[in-house]
């Protein structure tokens, strides 16, 4: 939301939004009638229905006179009631009620080996984001939004969850820290709508977890809700990479711990290498961390959206050391991880035989067998069972 005097008069006019695809600018001051402007790409089409959705929303905030003016670049509906809030509750106080969207109980555990970040001001890379099929999407108020954007982005994301079909993705929105002026803003807004999990950003110590776990769960007893949200503890500094074992048993909703490279390197005073030889340590304390407390370990992003092939490098390096997905920043890099992650009908047919195996030697009294000449024990067979149940989960078997 965005404040300013007119030139011309003393009276103060309110704007929200943007005048971009999918987006929508409004502005308004308040006037003795109604009168509403409205210019749109697809008014020929759709002008007295869009005049609709903003009439009754501005009725529902309680600003029955004032003169708006509206510019449309094809927003949905959802989208023009969003910036109508940004811009008229400031002064109103009002928000417009909204119904959690129904969906299944939140997970801890399923697949994550990819999740897409999408900046939580900008509605037109939601509206399709469910097509990608990225195993998670994390709607971003944090780092991808300028503090100026803060509230209208935590308004139009509240309205996401409620109407956007993000199909079988993960819903995590990723929210403000607690340390800053936003995040205790970012959880009122967004825990009744439900996500399927929240990321926390900027995680240095137990301490950041359970001051969120708090407020999660009063809100959560406030309005209702059934199902505990799952956390996502998210580690981009020296300080939270040292506390990263006690960071990860601070609740049992952390279901598991990311890492952000970049913040990380700049918070070492380190240039970000493309073989990240510079966070190679800290990666693989916060993966030890997370599998230390039964969590999934989640790597950094690739930056180089143009570098398939580094992309894939990485993955594997990924795959390799044990993490169970990677941060996505274009849809192009999901299907090259998802490749990746997935076990290969090799390693699935090596993984059948070994479990057939140990199961052969278990029922002769034996811990220990021999395949094609090599030994076969416990965690030869645990590393065997734990590809065979991802190739379930891949649908494969």
């Amino acid at each position: 939301m965005e404040k300013h005097k007119h030139m011309s008069e003393t009276k103060e006019r309110y704007c929200a939004g943007r005048d971009q695809k999918g987006d929508v600018w409004i502005e308004w001051t308040p006037a003795p009638t109604r009168e509403i402007h409205l210019q749109s790409s697809v008014k020929a089409l759709f002008g007295p229905h869009l005049l609709e959705v903003i009439d009754r929303t501005l009725i529902e905030l309680g600003l029955a006179d004032a003169r708006v003016v509206v510019q449309d670049q094809g927003a949905l509906d959802f989208v023009i009631a969003a910036r109508l809030e940004a811009a008229v509750g400031p002064v109103t106080g009002k928000k417009l009620a909204l119904t959690a969207r129904a969906a299944a109980a939140p997970q801890r555990k399923r697949l994550r080996r990819t999740r897409l970040y999408l900046p939580g001001n900008n509605p037109d890379l939601m509206i399709n984001a469910g097509l990608y099929g990225a195993d998670c999407l994390i709607l971003d108020l944090e780092d991808s939004v300028a503090p100026a954007e803060k509230a209208a982005a935590r308004i139009l994301v509240r309205h996401a969850l409620a109407h956007v079909d993000f199909g079988a993705s993960e819903r995590i929105v990723r929210v403000n820290p607690l340390s800053s002026p936003y995040g205790g803003e970012d959880l009122d807004a967004i825990v009744p709508m439900a996500p399927d999990a929240l990321l926390i950003p900027k995680c240095e110590s137990r301490t950041d977890i359970l001051n969120v776990e708090e407020l999660i769960a009063s809100l959560e007893k406030r309005f209702g809700l059934v199902h505990p949200i799952p956390l996502i503890g998210l580690i981009e500094s020296a300080k939270g990479v040292v506390n990263a074992a006690e960071i990860a048993l601070a609740c049992d909703r952390l279901a598991a711990l990311c890492f952000g490279a970049e913040d990380f390197s700049a918070d070492i005073g380190a240039e970000r290498t493309t073989d990240g030889r510079e966070s190679f340590v800290a990666r693989c304390q916060v993966l030890l961390a997370a599998k230390a407390a039964g969590l999934q370990a989640l790597d950094t992003v690739y930056a180089n959206v143009q570098d398939e092939a580094g992309l894939t490098a990485s993955a594997q390096e990924a795959v390799a050391l044990g993490f169970d997905g990677k941060g996505v920043i274009h849809p192009s890099q999901i299907k090259p991880i998802h490749q990746v992650f997935c076990p290969t009908a090799e390693q699935i047919d090596k993984a059948q035989r070994i479990v057939a195996a140990m199961e052969e030697a278990l029922a002769t009294g034996s811990g220990v067998t021999a395949l094609n000449g090599k030994m076969i024990d416990a965690p030869v067979l645990m590393r065997a069972e734990r590809t065979l149940a991802l190739a379930k989960e891949y649908g494969l078997l």
